[in-house]
């Protein structure tokens, strides 16, 4: 049955949302970074990690016609318009380290309601992910787009629930940004270490069954990746997003 936040499958850990009802589920292997040298990329600073992304190419068509295979896959089987949206992964320098902006989405939205997620929304005609990003994290959170440098880009993906591709944009924003929520869209906004989410006891993956269109593997799993931060979870396209994210700035140099 659906997951109730007592019935968390991470004990000790309670979170606002639910988790889908899934046919079945086993446990995954551990994060990518675990069997590197945390000397490597345990206390980067916002530059540093700049640097890393300039070795992470991703093609971001300023048309957003460029996009994974996934969202291939699903244009081509299913015949269908994959409506382009983009994120802000914003970063900034803090005495904790290099930290991350979040937010839960508001209860009332139709889509992923009470979610974690990274600021971010549709396009508008002629915009680019950048634009986009830049515009919505100023719209939902008051993200203040001259104090933001963007210095790279991840990988598109698609969200099944919105039938949405989603384009992340990496930023820094000089110093701690002053927030300004929108209540139609966001019910809290918060920030987390990145040191936080390293550590081996934040990371969870699992193996995942379910009837859907999701690309999978031969024994019809997919995996999905969690992120237990204080007070809330991570997990959906966020968690992938950010998997993605700390398994390019972990790379041996």
């Amino acid at each position: 049955m659906t997951i109730e936040p007592t019935a968390s499958p991470f004990p000790g850990h309670e979170f606002p949302q639910r988790l889908p009802l899934v046919d079945r589920r086993e446990p995954g292997g551990p994060s990518p970074w675990k069997s590197r040298n945390s000397r490597e990329w345990s206390s980067l600073t916002a530059e540093q990690i700049a640097l890393r992304l300039r070795h992470h190419v991703v093609d971001t068509a300023k048309n957003g016609h460029v996009v994974n295979d996934e969202v291939e896959a699903y244009q081509r089987d299913g015949g269908e318009t994959i409506r382009q949206s983009a994120v802000l992964l914003c970063l900034f320098d803090s005495e904790d380290g290099v930290q991350i902006v979040l937010t839960r989405r508001a209860a009332h939205l139709q889509h992923h309601r009470q979610e974690v997620a990274f600021p971010g929304g549709r396009c508008e005609q002629l915009e680019t992910p950048t634009q986009t990003a830049v515009r919505e994290a100023n719209e939902e959170v008051g993200i203040a787009p001259e104090a933001l440098t963007t210095i790279g880009h991840l990988t598109p993906i698609v969200t099944m629930a919105s039938n949405s591709s989603i384009y992340p944009v990496v930023a820094i924003h000089a110093g701690e940004p002053a927030f300004s929520i929108d209540p139609n869209e966001v019910e809290r906004v918060f920030s987390v270490p990145l040191s936080h989410l390293f550590r081996e006891e934040s990371f969870v993956e699992e193996r995942w069954w379910r009837d859907s269109r999701r690309p999978a593997s031969p024994d019809g799993s997919f995996p999905i990746y969690f992120f237990k931060v204080p007070g809330d979870l991570v997990w959906g396209a966020t968690a992938r997003i950010l998997t993605e994210f700390l398994e390019v700035i972990s790379r041996e140099v």
